[in-house]
């Protein structure tokens, strides 16, 4: 006991001492049998965190959307944990952490298992900045916020209600400074604090409101959507990296068509992606292009909510086929041949974005592969299939190419072959060629005929021997 004190003493930073000692707001005390929360959805590295820096003297909490998620009784996908140490100390608590950000400065801790490496993100509890200065833009948005404070102040500057409530595993007690808990028996979403001051200092925060209530079907109190309307320009001040992070949680939160359509009922979708326009354009001309991306976010949808992987590549291609198809016919129409036409295409659909959001180049390459791979798919003789199978993206293009199937665009039959083809042994993988060889536009490109040499006419030599 004496041992924790003294380390407490000696380990706690002075800012975040002074902080402390200003604490007011006392939060509500949830205990294990009002909050029922099941341990068993818990992370054990999340656990171990709060157990190291506890140990070592400092307050920790699993915080956010990981605890609002377990109160729902769902398993977080991913658990934060917040803390009274500075970054730099806990840093030094863990053998694989490291710093990260500039304006906002954490730590990822990770652990490696014999899965996938699961990266616990912790943070340092922030204070108030309503005196910060240099640290906020005279529009008000946050520009740097590395300043420790207390619990009661970062709870504060947490932007919704369900979203400001910590749990210690220790004692199973949940902290609620904002009647997070409350609201979630409502089922309502409230924004912290004055709303148009909180979307002021980030503007991300609207994206996020229409994220949460889509995930949660939860309803925005008045107070919390009132402000969107009017403050919706200023999501464009936002870097593009950070904006496109957050679109891409929009788009693969499992609700993706709920939050589009939330996008579009607060005016925030036009001018951020140009595809979310074409989404959400109801004319009649879009309607066969809106059919093929609602059918994509649903399946999208069906496989996160069945805890399958997505690839944003992927996604991202989806999206943008509909734009891609018709650049592409209207190519062929210029005389372009069929692949430099496609090849066309994907630059000019690509540029089409660059006017928003812009797409990130690791998930270009992805869509540009996925894209490449579908006219070859109508080849289906010789060594065109095998050679289509060994591609390290195949099966990627093969659900694109099921998914266009299913929207119409191209014939059923098609993506039944495939389906065979990939399933069937040698001799059934050749009968299945064979039977459609004789369709138009299958039949195996001719092969070359060999130039016969000329036989060179040797001259007779004197001397030579007969």
């Amino acid at each position: 006991m004496i041992t924790k004190f003294i380390k407490r003493i000696l380990r706690r930073d002075p800012m975040v001492r002074h902080t402390a000692a200003h604490t007011s707001g006392a939060p509500k005390r949830i205990p294990k049998k009002s909050h029922r929360i099941d341990p068993h959805l818990l992370s054990k590295n999340a656990v171990k965190v709060t157990q190291t820096l506890q140990q070592a003297g400092y307050d920790a909490f699993i915080v956010g959307g990981a605890v609002r998620d377990l109160a729902l009784g769902i398993g977080p996908k991913d658990f934060d944990v917040a803390t009274n140490a500075t970054p730099e100390q806990v840093q030094k608590l863990f053998r694989k952490a490291r710093l990260i950000g500039r304006r906002f400065q954490i730590v990822h801790v990770t652990f490696f298992g014999k899965g996938q490496p699961e990266i616990i993100e912790v943070s340092t509890f922030r204070a108030l900045l309503e005196n910060a200065g240099e640290h906020m833009a005279e529009n008000g948005r946050i520009l740097r916020d590395n300043v420790w404070g207390s619990q009661h102040e970062d709870a504060a500057r947490r932007d919704f209600s369900i979203n400001a409530m910590y749990y210690d595993p220790a004692t199973e007690t949940v902290l609620d400074y904002h009647g997070g808990m409350a609201d979630m028996q409502k089922k309502t979403l409230r924004m912290i604090g004055d709303p148009a001051k909180r979307y002021r200092e980030d503007p991300i925060r609207m994206l996020r409101a229409i994220r949460f209530a889509a995930k949660t079907g939860f309803t925005l109190d008045t107070a919390t959507r009132a402000p969107i309307a009017k403050l919706g320009k200023l999501i464009h001040d936002v870097p593009s990296a950070r904006l496109f992070d957050e679109i891409l949680k929009l788009l693969m939160s499992g609700y993706s068509w709920a939050a589009i359509q939330g996008l579009k009922d607060a005016g925030l979708h036009h001018g951020l992606l140009p595809l979310l326009d074409h989404i959400l354009d109801q004319s009649a001309d879009s309607k066969e292009a809106n059919d093929f991306v609602r059918i994509a976010l649903a399946n999208t949808d069906q496989r996160i909510q069945s805890g399958k992987s997505v690839s944003a590549g992927f996604l991202f291609a989806t999206l943008l086929w509909p734009d891609l198809l018709g650049n592409w016919k209207k190519n062929i129409a210029k005389g372009i041949s069929n692949i430099p036409a496609l090849h066309d295409a994907m630059d000019e659909t690509i540029a089409s974005q660059s006017n928003g959001m812009v797409i990130q180049r690791r998930f270009e390459s992805d869509m540009r592969e996925i894209w490449s791979m579908q006219p070859r798919f109508e080849k289906r003789v010789g060594r065109y299939p095998y050679r289509l199978i060994e591609s390290p993206r195949f099966r990627a293009g093969y659900d694109f190419m099921l998914l266009r199937c299913a929207t119409g665009e191209k014939n059923p039959v098609l993506g039944e072959w495939w389906t065979s083809f990939i399933a069937s042994d040698p001799a059934g993988q050749e009968a299945l060629m064979a039977s459609v060889k004789n369709e138009t536009g299958n039949s195996a490109a001719p092969a070359k005929r060999r130039r016969r040499r000329k036989a060179k006419s040797a001259a007779p030599t004197e001397g030579a021997a007969d």
